[in-house]
């Protein structure tokens, strides 16, 4: 017990003489005069030696809100509307006037009396032998709001029928939840109350103490080590954003230069320059998100459109078929949030001058789908893209193994696959060590002739590929629910784990 009171800090010594069983905290923040963060903490600390034991309760404060006030002054707006048609009758719009109703009052006062049987509808309203015996009354809401502020523990069932409907207007209740608590000693704390307190405790050694040597014949304050201590957290960027920082870091590692761009995109470079014919169901509405403003964008110059009109139609000169179709450039024009960072790709092979090359993409894509646990109508892909001559499908394997390696996956495998503007084509899993199981995680291939030739005037190798990060994301910080990604929940935020592969 001694030692228990030799680790007393100077806040729980303050309210150590004022802490009995029964007591509140509001109590002991009036009595020992400290504030309420000072009274919290030392409490705390108290609870951590085991001497004492905290209670919280809370309970919700019902009070008047701003209408509620004007009401209880003015009459509630149903009581008025009633007035106002005692003696005559009159149409909505005069009530309204005379009775100084806006229209949200007006509207839920009809509702109201229609229900209570009070008034009469047609183009003048009438009120009722009901609602005359509803005046002489007195309405029970307008007794309910005299009795505020009360608990809501307090009400008995008639007031909590009425709270019920009165919470649900405008302004009329206020709402605050208080937080209680009662502190309470343990045996151990009840001995050591019969203790006297050394208030005369050294808190720490200076190098003016020591000078003075007032310090000889004095006694230190113990430290506590198995105290808990405040949670200091470090500013850091959202978790979602610090893996993807690292897997722009793996791509520059691997002597990519990074291609950025747009979110919103042509159908043109979206695809009409991947070969993805213009009557395809990926361009519906249910699909894809159009841009109603700027509804259409630009195309690029002439002889690059007439190339990519060409192999759509009839394959050009790249020995395809094509699709058989009469292809639209005003379609081609049409305004779309990116479907796939795919559309970046296109718009740098267009643009190349020398090759070969190396390039990568980070971005957002959207996709018009229903959002759950698992789906996102915007998600992060990273896009990537060899333009070579000497490069083949052998390479591409290697480029993507190398990149899994890096982002923690030792075992990764490859099946065939069919995507619209690559031919060979794979997709790639990556086996799970805890949950042994194999995870699809993205698609590649080789780009078919009819995206290459018409983009860069030629045909050559272009190994491509298109990952969504989501769920390596989700799998490394043990998210169930993708949607986790995007929150801004300031708890998890602080306390979500370091993205350290």
């Amino acid at each position: 017990m001694q030692k228990i009171l030799e680790s007393f800090s100077p806040l729980e010594r303050k309210i150590w003489s004022f802490v009995k069983t029964g007591c509140t905290m509001n109590g002991l923040v009036k009595e020992s005069e400290l504030k309420e963060i000072e009274v919290l903490r030392a409490l705390g600390w108290l609870e951590n030696k085991k001497i004492i034991t905290i209670k919280k309760d809370a309970s919700e404060h019902i009070g008047l809100g701003e209408n509620g006030k004007r009401y209880l002054k003015d009459g509630l707006p149903e009581k008025r509307f009633l007035i106002a048609i005692e003696k005559s009758n009159l149409s909505l719009n005069e009530i309204k006037a005379k009775a100084g109703l806006d229209d949200n009052e007006a509207g839920v006062s009809l509702g109201m009396l229609k229900r209570k049987n009070a008034i009469l509808l047609g183009k003048q309203i009438t009120i009722t032998s009901d609602g005359k015996e509803l005046l002489k009354k007195g309405f029970h809401e307008e007794k309910f709001l005299k009795t505020l502020p009360r608990n809501l523990e307090s009400f008995n069932r008639e007031e909590l029928h009425i709270y019920n409907e009165l919470k649900n207007r405008k302004e009329i209740l206020k709402s605050e939840l208080t937080k209680e608590m009662t502190i309470n000693l343990t045996v151990l704390g009840n001995e050591i109350k019969k203790e006297k307190i050394d208030q005369e405790l050294i808190e720490s050694l200076t190098p003016s103490l020591l000078k003075s040597e007032y310090w000889k014949g004095k006694k230190f304050r113990r430290y506590q080590i198995n105290s808990e201590v405040p949670k200091v957290y470090a500013g850091r960027v959202h978790f979602t954003n610090e893996a993807l920082r690292y897997v722009r870091k793996i791509w520059l590692e691997m002597g990519f230069k990074e291609m950025k761009g747009s979110k919103v995109q042509t159908s043109f470079w979206n695809f009409d320059a991947l070969f993805t014919a213009q009557d395809h169901p990926v361009r519906e509405m249910q699909d894809t998100f159009f841009i109603k403003n700027p509804e259409k964008g630009k195309l690029p110059e002439n002889s690059l459109v007439e190339r990519i009109k060409k192999v759509h139609e009839d394959g050009g000169n790249t020995g395809s078929l094509g699709w058989k179709y009469n292809w639209n450039s005003e379609d081609g024009k049409k305004n779309v949030l990116r479907t796939h960072t795919t559309a970046l790709s296109a718009k740098t092979i267009a643009g190349l001058k020398n090759t070969p090359g190396k390039y990568f993409a980070i971005g957002k894509c959207f996709r018009n789908e229903t959002l759950d646990a698992t789906h996102l109508f915007e998600f992060d892909q990273t896009e990537g893209i060899v333009v070579d001559e000497n490069v083949n499908f052998r390479h591409l394997l290697g480029y993507l193994k190398e990149f899994f390696n890096k982002m923690g996956f030792e075992k990764v495998r490859f099946r065939p696959a069919y995507f619209p503007y690559t031919e060979p084509s794979v997709e790639v899993d990556v086996y799970h060590p805890v949950h042994k199981k194999w995870i699809e995680l993205g698609g590649a291939g080789v780009f078919r002739p009819e995206v290459v030739k018409p983009l860069m005037g030629k045909d050559t190798q272009v190994l491509a590929w298109g990952l969504g990060i989501g769920r390596i994301i989700s799998d490394y910080y043990n998210i169930t629910d993708i949607r986790e990604l995007h929150r801004n929940d300031l708890k998890q935020l602080r306390e979500m784990k370091v993205w350290t592969r």
